[in-house]
């Protein structure tokens, strides 16, 4: 696959995603169709286990490129068919068969802060900062996206001032899995990506899956949902094998099957 906006490499079943169009990865129609193609294909590549998404320089995404914008409508149907491929887009990461890490080098702003959500876990330097800034263009997008991480209130003072919000303080509420020093994101988010890699990669894509299901189900449905993933799981060769390596105190070997 050929990459224009993206940068790709692939290690020890992590695969590591820069976004990297400068000056500070705006999101343009196309850029976005490259995401979605990359992503779906990572979610099938058996060398693959965990992706992680960063961004080139000092930004991780700017959000959506207004230059773009401005002159998007040409003939009718160009803005429907351009807010179907931003939907695409951010679900891309959140529907990819693979656990996706977000590794926020520097701002995040409104599409941007929504693509950092959309991934299955978010770890940010602490020189990186959020916001929603669409109110100060006259525009709208994403709330829904805040609204599963932030409390009525927050998410709403956010939205409507656009002001920005530091690593540390959306660490400090729980939205974000770590706040770390600009030197050590990497390093943090590649630990994890590899702790994560080492698991059965059948279970983490069932794994995955069932989390993505039961996001808005009763606890009662969702825990039944889960106990017929457990069920079917408990058949798999990895399943044998972790519980043999548990009874005989050593390392599993995983054989995704």
């Amino acid at each position: 696959m050929t990459l224009e906006h993206f940068r790709l490499a692939v290690a020890d079943g992590v695969a590591t995603v820069t976004f990297d169009r400068p000056p500070v990865n705006a999101q343009n129609q196309a850029a976005r169709e490259e995401f979605i193609r990359l992503f779906d294909a990572l979610g099938d590549r058996d060398d693959v286990r965990v992706v992680v998404l960063t961004g080139a320089g000092d930004t991780f995404s700017a959000g959506a490129d207004i230059k773009e914008r401005v002159d998007l409508v040409k003939e009718p149907g160009d803005y429907t068919r351009n807010n179907r491929l931003v939907r695409e887009f951010f679900y891309a990461a959140r529907d990819c068969a693979k656990p996706v890490i977000a590794a926020v080098n520097g701002a995040a702003l409104g599409a941007g802060f929504v693509l950092a959500l959309s991934c299955d876990i978010v770890i940010a330097a602490e020189t990186a900062f959020f916001a929603m800034p669409e109110i100060n263009i006259g525009l709208a997008g994403g709330a829904g996206f805040l609204m599963e991480h932030l409390g009525r209130s927050k998410a709403r003072a956010l939205y409507f001032t656009g002001r920005r919000v530091p690593a540390a303080e959306l660490d400090r509420l729980g939205v974000i899995e770590a706040c770390v020093p600009r030197d050590k994101l990497m390093e943090r988010a590649m630990e994890l990506a590899r702790d994560i890699a080492g698991k059965s990669p059948v279970a983490v894509r069932h794994i995955k899956r069932t989390l993505n299901t039961i996001e808005e189900m009763p606890v009662r449905d969702a825990y039944r949902y889960e106990q017929s993933v457990t069920v079917e799981l408990s058949r798999t060769e990895d399943a044998r094998e972790a519980q043999r390596a548990f009874l005989e105190k050593r390392k599993p070997v995983f054989k995704g099957r």
